[in-house]
C-alpha cells in the first residue's frame, strides 16, 4: 500500500474523518468520534510516516521489525510508527489499522457507537 491507499482506507471506516492538526498543521489525523486511531506526519524530516495504536503484544512484535519504531510521545499507549507504509505487507497493515479503528470506536459512548453503526450499510 502506498500513502494514498492508506489515507483512502482510513477515511473509509464508518464515522471516520480526516483533519490536519498541530502547529503548523504538520499532522494529518484520522478520527472516529473524538478518538483518533491513526495519523501521518506531514512535515520534513519524517514526512508520511504513519502511526497507529496496537495491542501491547503486537507493540513488542512490531517494534522488533526494521522500519517500525515506537511512536514518539505515544509509545506508552502502544502506538507505533511505520517509516514507509509501502514496505509493509498490505493485508497485515489493513488488519492493524482496523484494530486501531475498532479500539478507538470501543472507547466512545455507547450512544455514539450506535449512531456510527447505523452509518454502516447492512450486508
Amino acid at each position: 500500500m502506498n500513502v494514498t491507499a492508506v489515507r483512502t482506507f482510513c477515511r473509509a471506516f464508518p464515522g471516520a474523518r480526516e483533519k490536519d492538526a498541530g502547529e503548523p498543521s504538520n499532522v494529518r489525523v484520522y478520527y472516529v468520534g473524538d478518538k483518533f486511531f491513526a495519523y501521518f506526519k506531514t512535515s520534513e524530516p519524517e514526512r508520511w510516516r504513519f502511526s497507529f495504536r496496537t495491542t501491547p503484544e503486537r507493540f513488542l512484535e512490531l517494534t522488533d521489525q526494521p522500519g517500525i519504531k515506537p511512536a514518539r510521545y505515544m509509545q506508552r499507549f502502544h502506538w507505533v510508527t511505520v517509516v514507509d507504509v509501502a514496505n509493509m505487507d498490505p493485508d497485515y497493515l489493513r488488519e492493524l489499522i482496523e484494530w486501531s479503528y475498532a479500539n478507538a470506536l470501543s472507547r466512545l459512548p455507547k450512544k455514539t457507537q450506535k449512531q456510527i453503526a447505523e452509518l454502516t450499510p447492512a450486508s
